[in-house]
């Protein structure tokens, strides 16, 4: 399965962007979804995840209340709503599958397929 992260970009703090995560392949619904983020010098850390068909999702306390993860499965695509921005949400988000979903903070290491990033940058 490839991904392609996209919709990153450059905005005032307070303000919004909606990444998308296109998979390249129709067994996208089998997997659980995942966004992480780095920022310079910093390790990738957990941003959100959501279950096969929609019906479990959960965020980090970093970003609870104001970004929102969604997945539309007949299109094979991953969403993050990131709504309220600031600075400390700088970063390159990458979208990851995983076969093995659970609600909580997942690792990296357990993630089956990668994208590559999309840079967002939040100016204040």
């Amino acid at each position: 399965v490839q991904l392609q992260a996209s919709g990153g970009g450059l905005v005032q703090a307070g303000g919004s962007l909606r990444l998308s995560c296109a998979a390249s392949e129709p067994i996208f619904s089998t997997y659980g979804m995942v966004w992480f983020r780095q920022a310079p010098g910093k390790e990738r850390e957990f941003v959100a995840g959501i279950n096969w068909d929609s019906t479990s999702s959960y965020s980090a306390d970093s970003v609870k209340g104001r970004f929102t993860i969604s997945r539309d499965n007949a299109k094979d695509t991953l969403y993050l709503q990131m709504n309220s921005l600031k600075p400390e949400d700088t970063a390159v988000y990458y979208c990851a599958a995983t076969l093995i979903y659970y609600d909580g903070t997942l690792q990296p290491g357990g993630m089956d397929y990668w994208g590559k990033g999309t840079q967002v940058t939040v100016s204040s």
